[in-house]
Formats: C-alpha cells, sequence, structure tokens
C-alpha cells in the first residue's frame, strides 16, 4: 500500500526521544529533558502584540503563496542590513518553516543519482529529504579535531560529476561549530567552475558566542552569491518555533518560482498571522529580545561545558554558536543509541544519540533550559557515567 519513497524516510531519533522521556514521565518519573531544539524562552511580546492587531483587525484571508509584500520586503531588508546580501522580492519566499523550505529546495532541483553532500555530523532531516527527493546523500565525516567542520581537502574528494548540491549549516545543529569567512572562502574556492548549488542553512545565525561574527555563505563572493540558496528563519533566535515560519533565498529567479509552484500546490501560503508576526521579528523591534536570549544562552554554553569538560569519559568541544554541546562519551561507550536510552533509564536524563546525527560515538545536549536544570541534569550524568559498567 504504500510508496517506495515514503519508506525511504527514517524516523526522527530525536522525537523518538523525547516520546520515550514523556513516556516515562506519565508513568511519574522524574525526567530532566534535553532533547528538544527550541527556546525555553517565550516569544517577545512586540511579536505577539503584531500578531494580536492582526487578528484583531481581521487579517485571517489567504495570501499570496510566497508571503504578503511587505513580509518579503522585511526579508529582503533584513538579508541586506544583517548580511550584505541584495535580492529582490522576487528572489525571496516564505514557507511553514525552514523544513518546508529544504523539502521545496530538494523537490525543486534534485533528480534521482543526484548527490548531495553532507557534512556529518548533520541535522537529522538532510539526508532523509535527499532520499525523498530521489538524491544520493554523500556524508563527509568530522569530529572533535576539526571542530566539526569540512577541509577543502575532503571537500575536494568527495566531488564526483553527480554532485548537484552541497548543504553548509552554521551555526551547525547538533555541533554548534561556526564557519569563519576564511574557511568559507576555502570552500567557494573549491566550487569554482563547477555547477554544485550550496545549501546553506542559517537558521541560528544570530546565536553566537565568545565574540564570533557570523557570515553568511552567499556573502562570500559573486560566484558563491549565484550558486547559494540560504535558509533561515525566526524560530530559534526569536522563538517563534510553533509559529512556522521559515524562508530561503536565492539569485535564480526560476527556482524560486519553482519553489513557489510546488508550494501552490502543497500548502499555499502560510499562516496569515504568523506572517504580520514575522515582520517585527525581522526589522529589528526584537533585537533586544535577541540579545537577551543570546547572552543567557552562551552563559549556559560556558557553564555546561566546564561541567562536561570535567567528567572522566566525556569530553566536548565548546560550541561558537546555537544552543547545543556535542558530547563525546566514546570512552564510556561507543554505542550512543545504546548510552542515551541506558541513561534515560537509569537518571531520568534524556539526551539525542549522536547517531541520529551521523556521528556515533556522542550525544547532543540542548542547553535551551534554565541553569539550574543545566547542572542538575550534569550531575545525574556524572552520577551515570562513574557507574556505567559497574
Amino acid at each position: 500500500m504504500l510508496s517506495d519513497r515514503i519508506q525511504l524516510l527514517s524516523e526522527s531519533l530525536t522525537m523518538a526521544i523525547t516520546a520515550l522521556a514523556q513516556q516515562l514521565k506519565r508513568e511519574g518519573k522524574d525526567v530532566l529533558g534535553f532533547s528538544a531544539g527550541e527556546p525555553d524562552f517565550d516569544t517577545p511580546q512586540v511579536i505577539k502584540d503584531a500578531a494580536i492587531e492582526a487578528i484583531e483587525k481581521g487579517f485571517t484571508k489567504y495570501t499570496a503563496v510566497d508571503g504578503i509584500p511587505e513580509l518579503k520586503e522585511a526579508i529582503v531588508e533584513k538579508l541586506k542590513r544583517d548580511n550584505g546580501l541584495n535580492y529582490s522580492t522576487d528572489q525571496v519566499i516564505a514557507s511553514n518553516g525552514a523544513k518546508q523550505s529544504l523539502f521545496n529546495l530538494f523537490q525543486a532541483t534534485i533528480n534521482p543519482g543526484d548527490e548531495v553532500i553532507i557534512p556529518a555530523p548533520y541535522w537529522v532531516t538532510y539526508p532523509e529529504l535527499v532520499k525523498y527527493s530521489g538524491g544520493t546523500p554523500v556524508i563527509i565525516e568530522t569530529n572533535d579535531d576539526t571542530s566539526f567542520k569540512i577541509t577543502p581537502e575532503q571537500l575536494k574528494d568527495a566531488i564526483t560529476d553527480k554532485t548537484k548540491m552541497l548543504i553548509i549549516t552554521s551555526p551547525s545543529n547538533p555541533t554548534g561549530a561556526v564557519y569563519s569567512k576564511e574557511e568559507l572562502e576555502a570552500i567557494a574556492e573549491v566550487l569554482k567552475g563547477t555547477d554544485i548549488l550550496v545549501a546553506s542553512d542559517e537558521m541560528y545565525e544570530k546565536l553566537v558566542f565568545d565574540g564570533t561574527k557570523f557570515v553568511a555563505s552567499a556573502s562570500i563572493s559573486e560566484d558563491m552569491f549565484n550558486r547559494t540558496i540560504t535558509i533561515n528563519g525566526l524560530s530559534k533566535s526569536v522563538a517563534m518555533t510553533g509559529w512556522r515560519f521559515g524562508y530561503c533565498a536565492a539569485a535564480n529567479k526560476d527556482l524560486v518560482k519553482a519553489m513557489k509552484k510546488l508550494q501552490s500546490q502543497s500548502t499555499s501560503n502560510i499562516n496569515s498571522i504568523t506572517q504580520m508576526a514575522a515582520i517585527k521579528g525581522l526589522d529589528g523591534s526584537a533585537d533586544a529580545d535577541i540579545e537577551m536570549m543570546r547572552q543567557a544562552f552562551e552563559t549556559r554554553c560556558d557553564e555546561a561545558t566546564k561541567l562536561f569538560n570535567a567528567i572522566d569519559g566525556l569530553s566536548v568541544v565548546k560550541p561558537k554558536g546555537a544552543f547545543y554541546l556535542f558530547v563525546n562519551h566514546k570512552e564510556v561507550e561507543p554505542d550512543s543509541m545504546k548510552f542515551a536510552k541506558a541513561m534515560l533509564e537509569s537518571v531520568g536524563v534524556a539526551v539525542v544519540p549522536g547517531a541520529g546525527f551521523g556521528s556515533d560515538g556522542y550525544f547532543r545536549f540542548s542547553f535551551a533550559t534554565d541553569i539550574d536544570t543545566i547542572r542538575k541534569g550534569i550531575d545525574r550524568i556524572k552520577t551515570f557515567v562513574e557507574n556505567y559498567n559497574k
């Protein structure tokens, strides 16, 4: 009964661990969750006020598939102001979260047999959507030694005559790695003279630490601008996960038109109320709220990194952005699913196994929660590690 393509998809390990944690909670177990990928902060009031005003004014009808003009103009201005990128409104499209933006992109560009280069650790959805679109994921392994970033040499070695696209995620989910301008320039040099597209997922761009400067992939050169499709949204930076707002920008207007055509036959426009609210998240009105959240995440990051690196058998490379730690537990247990499941059942701490991100022997720990809960959770993990295999 089921199609071949739907059977290519695997269940998200993030969701699987979350479901197990919820089950244990229902059974009365004290569970601390560090698996969710969403801020613990509320959406800023200025954004909520814009939504309320839209509702009260009756802004509840269908809109243009790719977004109302005011929203698209806000996206264009944001990309110019923050990233130095010059797009027109027919080069951007708003979708139901960045996940739909990626789905639209892959469906519009990938043919059966096309290869898509994906650095690991990767966000769990990338290879699944590539496979669903008929493409072949080509995984480049990275580790602690390279701060989880690919080298130009690795990229060269991975490119074949079937390579259609490279996915860059900076800051990264799950590692928090951030590519510098020089590192992006080196990648751009490898891509020169090819027709390879770049899907640049920049969802966490506002959440960077230790004075790190975020650099957009498309800003590196004219060549990179022309080949890059920028994917972004407001879920993480402005705590709007449930609002479902994402967008993408591409120099190729025909590509944007194709994505719009697909969206017109799937979901049509995104929620009209969300569109009005998103304008305030893009135009600078919520910048003070963003900075407040960024500072809180940085404080938590510093504390959690210190505590994890003090545990024998565990180690973590301090992230430069996002709100995750990718903790190495290979000395204790190389099987990340076994480790995470045992830790959840033993001490009631939920994390996501690294296997789901293409890197076994690690787990992703989200510090998008209060500092006391973080300390309590890491203390439980310390106890678990000390008693593992005893």
